[in-house]
């Protein structure tokens, strides 16, 4: 898969960074890394299309191969501090559907508190997923 059919290189970017602080996460044992912008979701879900090319992007940016996996739920979204740490503050791109309508709401929000606060309905784990069991989707 070529990276041109992704709508915008800044989702790309934006989910290799969003892999590189998973990969922390998980290798600090903590909780997996809730994916809320259905913008950056969307073009997972586009790379997810061309397996060889998800493994090598979550393997450059992870170090490991990374699965998809449902985790639907809704709360503090906990990995930002660490994103912040090695970024700067969440892009705008963060809080865009996937329609490219930005929750001016939330942005201002977070860039009011330093926090997030959303929904969100996927994660990634370690592994290829033939290890996972089905989530549990209840909210």
């Amino acid at each position: 898969m070529s990276t041109a059919t992704i709508k915008s290189i800044t989702e790309l970017n934006e989910l290799g960074k969003f892999f590189t602080i998973a990969a922390r996460r998980i290798d600090a044992g903590q909780t997996a890394a809730e994916m809320f912008s259905a913008a950056i979701d969307n073009a997972w879900h586009q790379l997810l299309s061309d397996p060889a090319a998800h493994e090598a992007f979550a393997v450059r940016h992870g170090g490991r191969k990374l699965t998809h996996v449902e985790s639907v739920g809704v709360g503090f979204i906990s990995w930002v501090g660490a994103y912040e740490e090695a970024y700067g503050p969440l892009p705008e791109i963060w809080f865009t559907d996937a329609d490219g309508t930005v929750n001016t709401v939330a942005l201002a929000r977070y860039r009011e508190t330093g926090e997030v606060w959303a929904e969100w309905d996927c994660s990634p784990a370690p592994g290829d997923g033939d290890d996972l069991a089905p989530a549990a989707t209840t909210r």
